[in-house]
């Protein structure tokens, strides 16, 4: 997949950053194809880059229009499409990651007729998926899985991906969400698979491969998560994983946008997803922990890194502070 660059995310009138993680996501891969966001009044996120109109994007080069948010649902407000329609009567290509499509708002596909841009939804699934196998394939697979959503999955499997080619190994990073397909410009969007297909979608985006190449596969949701776990625990089948990492947001207690739900322990998570992960992969273990610290006062961090290790015996880390070397290292470890 082939976007034009440079890119205006729309963020609209968000109040939480959790649910402007494909915008945020973009800005911290892809920094150099960014030239602005799209902000309403009353917006409470900030991505740190300049804020543009339509007008502006247009007189400045902007080629595409990313709607940057991932809200419960993935509807935006009406509001919205009076901005997206005149975007894309400007010339510019329209990128959508929701679960809504393009097409089916006529004044859109109006303005981009006219304007000969471009309307480009991400979760759309390859055809003819096939039923997962469970078939054991060549090559090794690592998962990243979470205590919740937006925990810091497609990061850390970005990051160990880069640590590891850095280390010298075969890696590839296996994009399984809006956000990490824009960034990588391929993928599967597992989350808009017919749940019959969810498995073998994971084994097609991780085929057989060299015995020494690793396959970094971004992961979706948790299998502790009320709407979401069949979504989780069919990739974690289909990927197959010889090695995963637990995700975790330091500051978080509850299932975000599920208040009633307290998130489970590591321990736990590590103790399902073994379990689970058995099924198709006997072998399967955990190689590290993965803390979004940001909430965290600075003096607290390291502290809470330590004890946490000390608990789990685990390396843990945040991948963005910290790098991912040490989990690579205990992955060399492990498999070597």
């Amino acid at each position: 997949m082939k976007l034009n660059a440079p890119y205006l995310i729309l963020i609209g009138e968000e109040e939480d950053s959790t649910y402007a993680k494909t915008g945020q996501g973009i800005v911290q891969w892809r920094p150099e194809l960014v030239a602005g966001q799209l902000r309403f009044s009353g917006c409470q996120v900030d991505m740190g880059v300049p804020d543009m109109t339509v007008d502006e994007a247009v007189s400045q080069g902007v080629r595409s229009l990313i709607i940057g948010v991932a809200p419960i649902g993935g509807i935006i407000p009406d509001n919205w499409w009076n901005v997206i329609t005149d975007a894309a009567n400007q010339g510019l290509d329209i990128v959508n990651g929701l679960h809504l499509k393009l097409k089916d708002y006529p004044k859109v596909v109006e303005a981009a007729s006219q304007s000969d841009s471009r309307l480009i939804d991400i979760r759309v699934p390859p055809k003819n998926l096939p039923v997962g196998t469970g078939m054991k394939r060549l090559g090794r697979r690592l998962l990243t899985v979470g205590t919740d959503c937006a925990v810091g999955k497609k990061y850390t499997a970005l990051a160990l991906d880069k640590s590891m080619r850095e280390a010298g190994m075969n890696s590839t990073f296996r994009a399984t969400g809006q956000t990490g397909i824009i960034i990588v410009g391929a993928g599967i969007p597992i989350d808009a698979i017919k749940a019959d297909f969810i498995s073998g979608a994971a084994e097609m985006l991780s085929p057989d491969n060299t015995a020494d190449h690793w396959d970094v596969i971004e992961g979706q949701g948790t299998l502790f998560h009320p709407g979401y776990s069949g979504v989780s625990l069919g990739l974690l089948h289909g990927s197959q994983p010889d090695a995963f990492v637990v995700c975790h947001d330091a500051t978080r207690k509850v299932i975000s946008g599920w208040e009633h739900y307290p998130l489970p322990s590591i321990g736990e998570c590590i103790e399902m997803h073994t379990q689970l992960g058995q099924r198709t992969n006997p072998d399967i273990s955990c190689v590290g922990i993965s803390i979004n610290t940001s909430g965290l006062p600075t003096d607290k961090r390291e502290k809470y890194l330590n004890n946490l290790q000390m608990e789990t015996g685990l390396p843990c880390i945040d991948p963005l502070m910290d790098g991912c070397g040490i989990i690579v290292d205990n992955l060399n470890e492990i498999f070597n």
